[in-house]
């Protein structure tokens, strides 16, 4: 992983204070694809900072609650061959642990409000150097930056290659984030919503089929506790209030790709593989799909 000694500044002293390393031990953006430019864009997909090729992608996620970050991120992660950091999985893995901030968290999240800095710093500086004593290299980061404040303290610490906005309606986001179930079995995700929103106020036709679980699974699906209307509406409104700016710092450095989701993940996928100018990456591509 890329070195991140100065992502936490000294106001957070509990956090990270080694630097991580930055040998590369999977694919490189140079033995992926030569860069190339997409139609009418000033930007490069996928992008390096680097030309000798002697570190990973450094990409970040962007998005609201629900959209599929998580989905698209953890695909890409499995294609290219770098770890997917989500702050969302850090909170859950901390809520379902006696850990000391699990009841200070579990607060937090059935109200619907954002978790602190401080606390995002502690649970992703501990994922870092558990990462670190693994020998990772490069990072698809979900759920972080989102603040004004969190991105500035990113690049102070590392260069940051690729941001992807992934957009959806209001309110397919909503229908998408009630559906949602969890095996309390084996931790896997599902989604009993089936999605048929027609075209309206400029918006096209989004068709999204359930992500129905297996027989072995059907009988023990949990909803999250904070998947409900009003704490939903509430985390879209938030995250719309903070991510405009953030939306804005990375496109003034020319490196935010917005993409809106044409439909699911049949539709989605290889559209976002063409967007990143991977769609011709062979083998890897249906192994990840």
């Amino acid at each position: 992983m890329a070195a991140l000694a100065r992502l936490f500044k000294t106001q957070f002293p509990f956090l990270l204070r080694r630097s991580l390393s930055t040998t590369t031990t999977t694919a490189t953006v140079s033995e992926i694809q030569p860069q190339r430019q997409r139609p009418n864009s000033s930007i490069l997909f996928p992008l390096t900072d680097d030309p000798k090729g002697s570190r990973n992608f450094q990409w970040v996620f962007l998005g609201c609650p629900g959209v599929g970050k998580g989905t698209y991120a953890g695909r890409l992660s499995s294609l290219l061959g770098v770890p997917h950091i989500a702050t969302g999985d850090l909170v859950r893995e901390e809520l379902s642990s006696s850990g000391p901030l699990s009841h200070q968290l579990e607060e937090i999240v059935n109200q619907g409000k954002l978790v602190s800095d401080e606390i995002i710093f502690n649970l992703l500086s501990k994922r870092l150097e558990a990462g670190e004593s693994k020998g990772e290299s490069g990072f698809i980061l979900d759920g972080f930056p989102r603040t004004i404040r969190q991105s500035e303290i990113l690049d102070e610490a590392t260069e940051i290659d690729l941001v992807i906005n992934l957009k959806l309606r209001e309110d397919v986001l909503i229908e998408k984030c009630l559906g949602r179930r969890i095996c309390s079995e084996c931790g896997k995700s599902f989604n009993l919503a089936s999605i048929n929103a027609k075209a309206e106020n400029g918006y096209p036709e989004i068709t999204m089929a359930p992500l129905l679980p297996p027989p072995q699974c059907s009988s023990k699906l949990i909803t999250r506790a904070d998947d409900t209307e009003p704490v939903v509406r509430e985390r879209l409104r938030i995250y719309k209030e903070q991510s405009e700016p953030v939306e804005d710092y990375y496109r003034k450095q020319g490196k935010l790709m917005e993409f809106d989701l044409p439909g699911g993940i049949p539709e989605s996928w290889p559209k976002l593989l063409e967007a990143l100018n991977l769609d011709d990456y062979g083998d890897k591509r249906s192994a990840a799909a």
